[in-house]
């Protein structure tokens, strides 16, 4: 078993973890800046839809699983790159299945959102 904190000390680290992350998402990842201004923007004009509140929170979902396979796409390419910058076709193979897994988010909300919208 791993040593640390347990409890709230560990609720507490983990938070404090998770905003480092998050802050160094914003910095270092253009894409994760991005689609966070897409995430605002995006939900601020599902207050203005003709929506049901469930289809709202369907369309927001759809927002932060975009962010959420960014956030893991970025981790990916982080460690990859730490590994070595010679390329290596399974280094390329995990950045380009990282991509894919965003795309395929992307796709999502484009689809819930037409159907939702539109159908």
């Amino acid at each position: 078993m791993k040593p640390g904190a347990t409890g709230i000390k560990r609720v507490i680290d983990a938070t404090g973890y998770s905003i480092k992350g998050l802050k160094a998402a914003w910095q270092h990842e253009a894409a994760f800046r991005q689609e966070i201004v897409l995430l605002v923007l995006m939900t601020a004009a599902t207050f203005f839809l003709p929506v049901t509140k469930l289809e709202q929170v369907v369309m927001i979902g759809t927002l932060f699983v975009v962010v959420i396979t960014e956030l893991l796409n970025s981790a990916v390419e982080a460690v990859v790159d730490r590994v070595g910058s010679e390329y290596h076709e399974l280094s390329g193979r995990a950045k380009d299945i990282g991509s894919a897994a965003v795309f395929v988010a992307l796709t999502l909300v484009v689809v819930t959102w037409g159907m939702i919208l539109f159908f």
